[in-house]
């Protein structure tokens, strides 16, 4: 593959690290303060209550609705083990399939909100580009350590 300045590798890495650096922003902006009492998933539930598809109402009462604290932290914590995770390029496979599933469960929450669908689809596409061109060929620990040769 012929590409300017970088190897084909190498702007897949770009691309990478880009993707991990909006995770990374995705968990700087929040307000950790008020994000850990649950107020970030208190929001959500009034999402899911008016949600049209039965099956996500249900499935967010019963497993979002009564651990909001617990759902607070894991998001917040997913997102910034994402954002480093692909930076640094390690364990990349996986973080890339866990921020794929992540943008999908937003995509159908937020299923009427149209900003918020247009970046999660652009997340979800950079992952399944970086997973299928194995992004973490170049600048990974992932790579210096010999994994998912």
């Amino acid at each position: 593959m012929q590409t300017i300045w970088l190897s084909g590798a190498e702007w897949f890495a770009v691309l990478r690290i880009g993707l991990g650096l909006w995770w990374l922003e995705s968990w700087r902006h929040k307000d950790k303060k008020t994000w850990f009492t649950g107020s970030g998933i208190d929001w959500a539930v009034g999402v899911a209550e008016k949600h049209r598809w039965s099956f996500v109402r249900q499935g967010f009462e019963r497993t979002v609705k009564p651990r909001t604290r617990l759902m607070a932290y894991i998001v917040a914590y997913a997102e910034l083990a994402l954002g480093l995770g692909l930076i640094v390029g390690f364990l990349t496979p996986v973080a890339l399939v866990g921020g794929l599933v992540l943008n999908l469960l937003y995509l159908v929450l937020m299923i009427h909100d149209w900003a918020e669908q247009g970046q999660n689809l652009m997340m979800a596409l950079i992952s399944l580009t970086a997973l299928f061109a194995m992004s973490w060929q170049a600048w990974s620990l992932d790579n210096a350590l010999g994994l998912f040769i």
